[in-house]
């Protein structure tokens, strides 16, 4: 009799490599999901002592998909994707190999920031980036017939704040718009609103002749 395979279903498969709101509301603390979860949707600033928790919880999910290293995945003003690769792996004062994924690693990395644009014009102590955690998108893993590696999606800043990637300007000019749209309601007499959220811009589709030449979507 011919051996039958079972597989998995779309519904299994679908969003099983993200760390999404269902992840970490199975296990993430109440407290610690309700805190990171209003930071993701601006309600609140991201409390800082739970770094610890949130990374534990994303190390444990990784781990069980078969991940084995951490990094911090970002985009670069070279419009390509770049990450620094971490192992999972220490070691105990004994030698012994532990796996330990930290809350400041989760936070912030420091890669080299020298060959990306401008880095080769600028002095040795200004050449180095940090790489600052992104609550706002999800991690995901990236599956290698190795294992697999948690992608952690961060902006990258240089020593003095200034952006070397380009999400950073997406986050900052998203956070303009929302800010002047909310003004802007107040101003109007809605005085009840609480936030903004901008989800889709301004799109321009062109026609050929004989229909509709332009018509402009929000």
């Amino acid at each position: 009799m011919a051996e039958i395979k079972e597989y998995p279903t779309m519904r299994e498969i679908y969003g099983s490599l993200v760390f999404d709101r269902k992840a970490m509301k199975e296990r993430l603390p109440r407290d610690a999901y309700d805190n990171l979860i209003g930071a993701m949707e601006g309600r609140q600033k991201l409390d800082s002592s739970i770094a610890d928790t949130v990374a534990l919880a994303m190390k444990d999910w990784a781990v069980s998909k078969g991940a084995s290293h951490w990094a911090h995945w970002f985009h670069p003003l070279t419009e390509l994707t770049a990450e620094k690769h971490t192992g999972f792996v220490t070691a105990d004062e004994n030698g012994f190999p532990l796996e330990t994924f930290r809350g400041e690693d989760l936070i912030q990395s420091e890669p080299d920031a020298s060959s990306f644009p401008s880095g080769g014009t600028r002095s040795t102590f200004e050449a180095r980036g940090y790489s600052a955690w992104d609550p706002t998108s999800p991690a995901f893993i990236i599956k290698s017939p190795k294992g697999g590696t948690l992608c952690i999606p961060s902006v990258f800043l240089a020593y003095d704040g200034s952006p070397l990637d380009l999400k950073t300007y997406l986050l900052r000019s998203m956070q303009a718009l929302e800010s002047r749209s909310l003004k802007m309601l107040k101003l109007f007499g809605n005085r009840g609103v609480r936030y903004v959220r901008a989800t889709v811009g301004g799109e321009q589709e062109f026609f050929p002749a004989g229909q509709a030449t332009c018509t402009e979507k929000t």
